[in-house]
């Protein structure tokens, strides 16, 4: 197969790459194997989620999602915590501060920013219910008296910004609310975090989810979420009504400077100043300390669940039901919002439109109080530092490809499975490990990622150290690369399918064996 592989153009053997799960990105290690002696540059798939990045890494990903949201779907006991145990990749509720407490926000000095965040008067109040010390949902007896624990699978929109056509775009461009649209996206985590925070007050239970955050085709997102147990409909439509979460911010919808003329850094008062008068402009704390003095206030921007909301649910025992909703969960985790619409070549002029002038808004609004667009609104950044400008925020949250949403794309509880996602590679490596041991494979190459062998004296064994790729000469080509990773990738899928083809197999008949073991002319 090497050989053959030799003269294939880049393209083609792209193609071959991702069709066989290779990594078309890697990147490059040094091992060096302390007991020999002996040196290899080693490949390490580059771990992207997205598909225009890395089509095959991107899969691996969300097929380790899908693992991990069945995993945890329809639990019938209880996790193991514990006490301040947090888990890796999760978001949990837990830390969201009670809406109608009072929020104190931390500043420099050694007192603290109070205001009062009761709940607003347009939003209706929610009840409070003795909550159970469980993640697991409740069961229910049939008439039949077989014994269900459903759980649910829930869709949250945000609201109509509006009227969209049937591709996804404004039907008067000049009425839509992109400012609002994108002041939403910014913040559409928070508002999740605050609905999982009121779902819990009023189901009695510490609810557990799986989430994920996708895009409308108008290119807003929404969230999918799998819930282990289930909670009555109307329960679930009133949260969703009464959840919001207020920003209180500097306004930020009206530019204070516009064009070139722009605050400018000045080096002897460490601050950025006004480019007419040369005062400076009030820092992140006195702008918030402002607010706090003016008591017909208002929040800069407040984010509401839209009126759509659909519930579904489901029970373990429907496969079809669980494998279909599990799918279509994380159908589009490995695409960006911007790929919504498809490639550049399948949007038509009136989605690049509607695209391009999201993207223009969300590129310069602020993200966050270090953001270096407050220049724009006549404030100064939070920590800020000569260098900054307007529009060239680092946070992906400004980009193209995100669209508001900078943060993650899975929102998964802390106590979901109790795993972490390396838990959860392992448990898909040794699932394979086990099938060719059974089958009597020799996984004589597996040891040279195993980072954690160590030598008699606790040294360890393998040393991984970064190629050097302006020194070093023997570094392989991509094309060689792809070739090796390749030849690789259809070896282990010949011997895992020949593993479990002798796992599934009937067992010898012994009795035949042995006769024939006894006769002379065998």
């Amino acid at each position: 197969m090497m050989s053959s592989l030799g003269q294939v153009a880049p393209d083609v053997l792209h193609d071959l790459a991702v069709r066989n799960g290779v990594c078309v990105r890697p990147v490059l290690s040094r091992l060096t194997d302390t007991t020999t002696g002996e040196q290899t540059v080693v490949p390490i798939p580059c771990g992207s989620t997205q598909q225009r990045q890395c089509p095959p890494c991107a899969e691996r990903a969300r097929k380790l999602r899908m693992q991990q949201c069945r995993e945890g779907w329809h639990r019938d006991d209880e996790i193991p915590t514990v006490e301040g145990e947090a888990a890796e990749h999760s978001d949990d509720a837990d830390a969201v501060e009670d809406e109608d407490q009072v929020e104190e926000e931390p500043t420099d000095e050694p007192t603290r920013r109070v205001r009062s965040t009761r709940r607003r008067q347009d939003a209706p109040d929610l009840p409070r219910v003795p909550m159970d010390n469980r993640t697991v949902g409740s069961t229910f007896t049939a008439p039949n008296g077989r014994t269900y624990r459903p759980s649910m699978f829930l869709t949250l929109t945000l609201p109509s910004y509006g009227k969209v056509g049937p591709d996804g775009t404004p039907r008067d461009p000049e009425a839509y609310d992109y400012h609002r649209a994108a002041m939403d996206a910014l913040h559409f985590p928070k508002l999740v975090d605050r609905f999982w925070q009121n779902l819990r007050r009023c189901a009695g239970y510490k609810v557990q989810y799986f989430a994920t955050v996708e895009a409308q085709h108008r290119l807003a997102p929404h969230l999918h979420a799998a819930v282990r147990g289930v909670i009555p409909r109307q329960v679930v439509k009133d949260v969703a009504a009464a959840t919001y979460h207020q920003l209180w911010w500097p306004q930020c919808s009206e530019p204070v400077y516009v064009g070139d003329e722009l605050p400018r850094w000045d080096d002897m008062a460490g601050a950025f100043t006004d480019p007419r008068t040369g005062a400076p402009l009030p820092t992140w704390d006195q702008a918030l300390d402002a607010i706090g003095d003016d008591l017909a206030a208002t929040p800069a921007h407040v984010v509401k669940l839209g009126s759509q909301l659909d519930y579904q649910g489901i029970i373990a025992a429907a496969e079809d039901k669980v494998g279909k909703a599990i799918g279509y969960l994380t159908k589009y985790l490995s695409k960006s919002i911007a790929d919504t619409y498809g490639d550049d070549d399948e949007i038509t002029a009136r989605q690049a439109v509607h695209l391009d002038r999201l993207h223009r808004e969300v590129r310069w609004l602020p993200c966050s109080p270090s953001c270096s667009n407050w220049l724009r609104f006549g404030v100064q950044p939070q920590g800020a530092e000569a260098g900054m400008r307007p529009g060239w925020c680092p946070s992906k949250a400004h980009d193209r490809h995100h669209l508001g949403l900078g943060g993650r794309r899975v929102l998964v509880s802390r106590q979901w499975t109790g795993k972490t996602l390396t838990d959860h590679r392992a448990d898909r490596a040794e699932v394979v490990r086990q099938t060719l041991a059974a089958a009597g494979v020799d996984m004589h190459d597996t040891d040279r990622y195993a980072a954690t062998t160590q030598l008699e004296d606790g040294a360890p064994r393998f040393i991984w150290s970064p190629v050097d790729r302006n020194n070093d000469d023997d570094l392989p080509t991509w094309h060689g690369l792809m070739t090796r990773g390749i030849n690789e990738r259809i070896r282990w899928r010949t011997e895992y399918e020949q593993a479990k083809q002798r796992a599934q197999a009937p067992p010898a008949d012994t009795c035949s064996a042995t006769d024939d073991a006894a006769d002379p002319a065998a």
